[in-house]
């Protein structure tokens, strides 16, 4: 009788899972949508840095923005909040179990028009989770219109011209605290990946803003959140270079022109200088060369700030190891004496 013979099996990462592990649903989105492309490099991301789907709580609101979580990470837990609402949501579920790893995922408008209030208080609290904005400067669900973000001059299919300034939400986290802050651009597929891995890694508010082109209503001649404008309009400002803890750190590099940052779980984001003089440990340089780049019509791209040392909103609260749902009564409810106490000091 002869023998069976196999192939290899799949290639596995260091935990042991195949990148389809990481896969969702298929995608309703439109043919060409930067959505897809920046779900691809959360995959990506997920199954290098060898990520266990289950300890990842998938977290959005409302929009095209919002549809992406069903397209990665089926095994993780997700929930679909109310517009704009995902910042509440995503605090009560990572303060209810720190052990979890928090990913969020909104939209320009979901973000900086009804959940701006939202957005705002999450940047100030330094909430341990990566939060992506999918910013392509319209409602891609109501047909179009401009969102908050969306540049003075930016102009619609139908002709419409905007002339309101735009809200700039890495400016805006960097201010209000925000621990890790960038931008890319959904076509990047190096730099985004290596951004996310880098967020992966960070203990404290990683607040990534990608422009994703909408390519059913703002793709077009005079929009500047198309594939055509950020490919002539780009501007990075380093090249970005992530070594894992689990992988030997030894990177040649040119002394005095690259930043090595030392992350939360010893890993090691490189930044290798292309603005000279940027330094992305200095709050007010960050916010100035974001709003210089504004003034020239550039579209800045890279880690603008980072700090590794303030202290995550979970470490203040001086939260238990272990998630609150599991806690017996007895740690959780106040002896007796403690309420009659209470009680006396308010008669």
């Amino acid at each position: 009788m002869a023998a069976t013979v196999t192939g290899p099996g799949p290639k596995v990462n260091r935990i042991g899972l195949p990148v389809i592990e990481y896969r969702g649903g298929k995608t309703t989105l439109c043919a060409g949508c930067g959505h897809n492309a920046i779900s691809e490099r959360v995959i990506d991301a997920m199954y290098e840095m060898g990520v266990q789907p289950e300890r990842v709580m998938k977290l959005s609101g409302i929009g095209c923005s919002s549809k992406s979580p069903a397209y990665f990470l089926s095994r993780a837990h997700s929930f679909n909040s109310v517009h704009g609402r995902m910042p509440s949501v995503a605090t009560g579920a990572l303060l209810a179990n720190k052990t979890m790893m928090g990913l969020g995922v909104s939209g320009d408008g979901d973000s900086a028009s009804i959940g701006i209030g939202q957005f705002v208080h999450l940047m100030r609290r330094n909430l341990p989770m990566i939060y992506i904005i999918e910013d392509n400067g319209v409602y891609g669900l109501t047909k179009g219109q401009f969102s908050a973000t969306a540049d003075i001059g930016s102009k619609l299919k139908t002709g419409v011209i905007n002339d309101l300034p735009a809200i700039d939400t890495c400016s805006l986290a960097i201010q209000l605290g925000a621990t890790f802050v960038g931008r890319s651009f959904s076509g990047d597929k190096k730099q985004l990946l290596t951004m996310l891995k880098a967020a992966i890694a960070h203990k404290g508010t990683v607040m990534l803003d990608v422009i994703s082109p909408c390519v059913t209503f703002n793709d077009h001649e005079g929009s500047t959140r198309s594939y055509k404008y950020m490919q002539e309009h780009e501007d990075a400002i380093a090249e970005i270079g992530f070594v894992p803890h689990f992988e030997e750190i030894d990177v040649e590099y040119d002394a005095g022109t690259t930043l090595d940052v030392t992350m939360h779980d010893g890993s090691s984001l490189r930044l290798k200088k292309l603005h000279e003089h940027y330094d992305p440990t200095d709050r007010a340089a960050a916010v100035k060369a974001l709003i210089e780049a504004h003034e020239k019509g550039e579209v800045l791209t890279g880690v603008f700030y980072i700090d590794t040392n303030k202290p995550a909103f979970t470490d203040l609260l001086n939260l238990v190891d272990e998630p609150l749902a599991t806690l017996p009564q007895e740690r959780v409810r106040p002896a007796k004496q403690v309420l009659d106490d209470i009680m006396a000091r308010l008669k």
